[in-house]
């Protein structure tokens, strides 16, 4: 029962670790902090679609989640298109 218990106290930390947390690359939204404008009319909790070019000629294609207090907060990244095919 400890071994279950220590598990699971485990994957909640793991889940809510900062250090797994999906950093900004150039092009993302919040690469240089918050966007100025915040989002006044989208539900809390709504998901807002960003794709753009990186720097090294990747196309990705990023999922923000909009906080309680109107900030983005960076939930995925894909990688869609490799340069060259």
């Amino acid at each position: 029962m400890k071994k279950i218990f220590a598990i699971a106290l485990l994957a909640a930390f793991a889940v809510g670790s900062p250090a797994l947390a999906i950093e900004p690359i150039p092009g993302s939204i919040t690469y240089h902090g918050q966007p100025r404008t915040k989002l006044q009319k989208a539900p809390i909790g709504s998901q807002v679609p960003h794709g753009f070019f990186g720097e090294d000629g990747y196309r990705y294609e990023e999922t923000y989640i909009i906080q309680p207090d109107r900030s983005l907060k960076l939930v995925d990244r894909q990688m869609l298109e490799v340069p060259g095919d």
